[in-house]
């Protein structure tokens, strides 16, 4: 049985950043130090990221602080990962065109990334990447998956967002926002795609020269 004593015995501030690390984990999987400096700090902290995990066990999670990246993210527990009915129930599911944006941006990230300075790109970036990759989305779409991933702290943006010259904060969160089922399946996807085009690429340039 978990002992939740040592909640009594917290100094006032701590048990309020004690609660919003908790809520923030469960309501966004994410807390970034880019984004929310003083719950990372605190949350980092071995003392405090114990007693949390001590509450989160309770319910089946644990917290992973990552210190070089300082992203900590919110965790299926690993006793809990193979018991029927618990399992991947706090994954939230990406759709297809989604989970090739969020790719999209992991690469600009991994491009741009310095562990002093935060990563930024525009819109016209996102666009011209998704071009190269022959990801086709509507603006809605753009919109919709914006909104998605500021809400797990996965990029920031302000009301610029709606030009290309918009610029996007992207968060190293990112590295860590889909399971290894999704990404296999989206570059298994991508890959059967482009070798589809190149194909009918390769035939209609055979025809080509055949009506030569």
């Amino acid at each position: 049985m978990n002992d939740f004593s040592f909640m009594t015995r917290m100094k006032e501030e701590d048990a309020y950043l004690f609660k919003r690390c908790i809520r923030k984990l469960l309501d966004t999987t994410f807390i970034v130090a880019d984004k929310d400096e003083k719950l990372y700090e605190f949350i980092a902290s071995d003392s405090n990221q114990y007693d949390v995990n001590i509450y989160l066990s309770a319910i089946g999670y644990q917290v992973i602080v990552d210190d070089r990246m300082k992203v900590a993210m919110l965790q299926q527990a690993d006793n809990d990962m193979e018991t029927v009915g618990l399992k991947r129930s706090n994954l939230y599911r990406f759709d297809g065109k989604q989970t090739q944006l969020l790719l999209v941006l992991w690469l600009l990230f991994l491009e741009r990334m310095g562990y002093t300075d935060p990563v930024y790109v525009t819109v016209g970036d996102i666009i011209d990447k998704c071009k190269i990759y022959q990801i086709n989305m509507k603006p809605a779409d753009f919109k919709e998956s914006y909104r998605i991933f500021k809400k797990f702290s996965l990029i920031d943006y302000g009301e610029e967002i709606r030009t290309e010259d918009g610029k996007v904060r992207l968060y190293p969160s990112l590295q860590f926002c889909m399971d290894i089922g999704q990404l296999k399946q989206v570059m298994a996807e991508y890959t059967s795609e482009k070798e589809e085009t190149e194909t009918q690429q390769d035939e209609w340039l055979e025809s080509e020269d055949a009506d030569e």
